[in-house]
């Protein structure tokens, strides 16, 4: 489990793992054990980690802390193969090893593990990789409200799937709050606040609140999605809010509550899009797979050969990309199955992610113009190494760059096109959100509120406006020829990689 300055998540993390083993006990002694792979800047944060790691020990999981000295002393213990991967485990120096970003420290926590099995008995080890912002539970929709409940009992369904099949990856998915950055899915959510906006406007302000019943919500897939097209999956309609106060209140404190939500959006909630768990054998939905969900996926040892793909360049969408790498390799031994952890990306109180790299907040400004940069390119890597692996064409460097090229020019055309769709929805909301006869605007109590909207709407533009950031990076000639000249050298490198990361791993 790789953790960065997540000192809540990590414990509600563990805390749920030793839930999870009382209500389904699975095995004795060191069955199930944990490796903190710590990616912390502050020392603090680490000291707190390593005593985190005891904690639970004591309580009965095993659990390992990988703090950064040792992360250190094992990259430079690769001697002359460190220059070799680069690529892989990055060039962090040592007096500043945190925050090297989760594919870079997921691949030198697979160093540690291949030390830690090298000896250990052939097929009865399996490595599960999560994140810290998750849990070993899932949120289910209920007549009283969401629930997150431990009611899967997942050691035992990996234990009957990698035991009656011949799977080597399995990927489970997330419920909960959106695997996806807030980059693409500010257009659909748009579509849902002025639903709300305009479902509040006929409502009268010290009536009940009527936002309770399920209405539009549905499950699918990619729902929170602005481009879930790219991805085989039809555009969503627009959802209704459902609210989560309790006890009795009205629909003014319903408006209030969602509108503090919205600064939770810019962390990666979706306060109408939620995901839930639908109950399903676990064994029976096994099927084959194409996207690996980083934060939730387990493989047997010999798996280990996957590492995160370009993981120095810090893009997002690398569990995708490493899924379709892996899939052009071992076909139906990839696999997905129903066995979602339950995905939490803020933490309560401050409706913010405890840490989030690319996302920067000063006052009420919140911009993320580093994670739209690296959610673009990220889709642009993507969407390259989709085309590129199925023909086995990654060292071709032509091929390569005719390819970065196409699909970068597809994907500017889309992320443009969404932008000005963005600005014009941003209009609506204005214009609903400000219009004198709505009832908020009459209502002092509601000042606040609608300031909370304002402030949303503030960052919305700050970060999709025409002269946002993350637009204006990613439409210059310039810096796509940095970033061309970046994403070749990954991609035409890759085999390379490959090959010294196995020499590596005979040795490690």
């Amino acid at each position: 489990m790789p953790v960065a300055d997540r000192p809540q998540h990590i414990r509600a993390c563990l805390d749920s793992l030793l839930e999870l083993q009382r209500r389904y006990p699975y095995g004795t002694g060191d069955m199930i054990s944990v490796l903190i792979a710590d990616d912390s800047d502050d020392p603090a944060h680490i000291a707190d980690n390593k005593a985190l790691a005891a904690h639970y020990s004591g309580l009965g999981v095993p659990t390992l802390h990988f703090g950064p000295d040792e992360q250190a002393d094992l990259v430079d213990a690769l001697g002359a193969g460190k220059p070799a991967l680069a690529r892989v485990v990055g060039n962090a120096r040592r007096e500043k090893f945190g925050h090297k970003g989760q594919g870079v420290m997921r691949n030198i926590a697979y160093l540690k593990l291949a030390e830690m099995l090298r000896g250990a008995p052939a097929g009865r080890t399996l490595i599960w990789s999560i994140d810290s912002d998750q849990e070993f539970k899932v949120k289910v929709a209920t007549d009283r409200g969401d629930a997150e409940v431990c009611s899967v009992d997942f050691f035992h369904a990996l234990d009957a799937i990698f035991s009656r099949t011949d799977a080597l990856v399995l990927t489970g998915k997330v419920v909960g709050d959106p695997p996806v950055s807030p980059a693409v899915m500010t257009s659909n959510f748009l579509d849902d606040v002025i639903g709300f906006l305009q479902q509040m406007g006929g409502c009268a302000p010290l009536a009940p609140c009527t936002h309770h019943a399920s209405g539009t919500r549905r499950e699918g897939e990619a729902a929170y999605h602005d481009m879930a097209d790219l991805f085989g999956f039809r555009p969503a309609d627009a959802y209704e809010y459902r609210c989560t106060l309790t006890g009795d209140h009205t629909e003014t404190n319903c408006f209030a509550h969602f509108a503090g939500r919205l600064v939770g959006f810019f962390h990666g909630e979706h306060p109408t899009r939620v995901s839930y768990y639908q109950a399903d054998d676990a064994l029976a939905s096994v099927q084959p797979a194409r996207t690996v969900y980083a934060g939730n996926y387990v493989f047997r040892p010999e798996a280990l050969k996957y590492f995160i793909p370009f993981a120095s360049l810090r893009l997002r969408m690398s569990g995708p990309t490493l899924g379709r790498l892996i899939k052009s390799e071992i076909g139906e031994r990839f696999v997905s199955a129903n066995l979602p952890m339950l995905h939490k990306r803020t933490v309560e109180g401050t409706g913010q992610a405890e840490f989030r790299p690319g996302i920067h907040t000063q006052a009420q400004v919140i911009d993320m113009s580093g994670e739209f940069e690296r959610q673009f390119y990220g889709d642009v890597m993507l969407f390259s190494i989709e085309r590129l692996a199925a023909d086995h064409r990654l060292a071709d460097d032509a091929r390569v760059v005719a390819t970065l090229d196409t699909v970068r020019a597809d994907m500017l055309e889309k992320y443009n096109t969404r932008q000005r769709s963005i600005l014009t929805k941003l209009e609506t909301v204005e214009g609903l959100l400000y219009a004198p006869g709505a009832w908020w605007n009459r209502r002092p109590e509601s000042t606040p509120a609608v300031a909370d909207f304002g402030a949303f709407v503030a960052n919305v533009r700050h970060n999709f406006g025409v002269d946002s950031a993350g637009h204006v990076r990613i439409n210059a000639d310039q810096h796509w020829a940095l970033w061309r000249t970046n994403l070749l050298e990954a991609v035409t490198r890759y085999p390379v990689d490959r090959q010294a990361w196995e020499q590596i791993l005979c040795t490690a």
